[in-house]
Formats: structure tokens, sequence, C-alpha cells
């Protein structure tokens, strides 16, 4: 038997419009601090439910003037993440930490610093199955119509990013990509011919 053939260029997870990020990020705030937490990181970040999941509160560090999150990618590869000031608001809020200027996220207490960021109301790590759950259930309260999951996140931001002018090599490196073609199939813009290397290469000789 012939595989079916497998385009490398093209993703099936459902990704979200600007607007309907917005909104998730909306209903997530007024659903509660741990889901307001949970949905911004894996939103601005673009990191998967898995890592979210696995990352411990020693794992909220420091690296020079930047707030990051130390993640476990595929392979055991470890990989600092960028926290923007929106997610160390929401994970300062769920914490129960403080914030100073949008970059200082404090534990308060030492001794949990190996404990899980996400944990259920008596401190037990909280199943993917449920995390899943929630963002389907968010995502209906939002309106957002499909089929939402937490990879939706991980493919709304790198779409968005691509769109906000990111560039690819960059975002390539921010999600943990190892192959560019991964990162390329969320660029919607592909294949416009006005982004063609012909203009900016005869914009820089002329």
């Amino acid at each position: 038997m012939r595989r079916p053939r497998v385009d490398a260029d093209h993703s099936s997870a459902q990704g979200l419009t600007k607007s309907q990020a917005q909104a998730l990020l909306g209903v997530a705030h007024d659903d509660g601090t741990r889901s307001r937490a949970f949905v911004s990181l894996l939103l601005f970040t673009g990191i998967r439910i898995s890592e979210a999941l696995s990352a411990r509160l020693s794992d909220l560090q420091h690296d020079g003037g930047h707030r990051v999150l130390v993640v476990t990618r595929k392979g055991e590869r470890r990989q600092k993440v960028v926290l923007p000031a929106p997610v160390l608001d929401a994970l300062a809020a769920y914490l129960g930490s403080t914030v100073a200027n949008g970059t200082e996220l404090a534990i308060t207490d030492a001794a949990s610093a190996d404990a899980p960021i996400f944990t259920t109301a008596t401190g037990k790590p909280w199943a993917q199955s449920e995390a899943f759950r929630t963002v389907q259930r968010l995502a209906r309260v939002a309106g957002i119509e499909g089929h939402i999951s937490p990879h939706s996140l991980h493919h709304t931001h790198a779409t968005l990013a691509l769109d906000a002018g990111v560039q690819l090599a960059d975002l390539q490196d921010s999600m943990g990509h190892a192959d560019p073609r991964t990162t390329r199939r969320y660029d919607r813009a592909r294949g416009r011919l006005e982004r063609s290397s012909a203009y900016a290469l005869a914009a820089a000789l002329t």
C-alpha cells in the first residue's frame, strides 16, 4: 500500500482571528484566575499544553532583563520562553504573587518551588483532559464555533505573530520548531505576489 501524501505546509488545527483571540481572553479573565493564566500563557507564548502543564514554579526565572518560563520541548530539550506583561499579570493573579513594572514575578512560598504551576484546588497537577475541556468550554462561551482546543492557541500565536510582522526565523526560534517548514505552515500570507523577493531586491539596488 502507498501511504497517503502528507502536506507539510498544512495545519489541521483551527486557529482564531484577532477578534476571537481577544474574546477568548476576555472570557478566560471572567472565568477565574487559573483560566486567565492558562489561556494567556498559551496564546501569548505559543507553548503547547503539555509544556504548560509540566512547568514548575521553579521554571519561572530571570534572564537579564527578561522574565522567562523554562519549558521542556520535544526530545526533552529545555528552552526559555519570554513572558510578556499580560502573562506576568495573569500568573501573578493566579499564583497570589506580586508584579512590579511587568517584569518581576515573585513566588512567595519557596518551599513549593517544585510544585506544578497549574494545579487543582487541592494542589494536585491539573489533568491535561480537564485543561483541554476548559479551553473548549471557554471558546463556546466566547461564541467561537468549530473545534477549538489548546493547540488552537498554539496555532493562533503563530498566525497572529506573523500577521504582526514577526520574522519567520524569529517565530521558529521562539516556538522551538526544529524544521522551518513547521513554522511556515502558519504563514497565511505566503504566496502573495506583493511579498516577492524581486520587489525587495529591486528596491535595494535601484
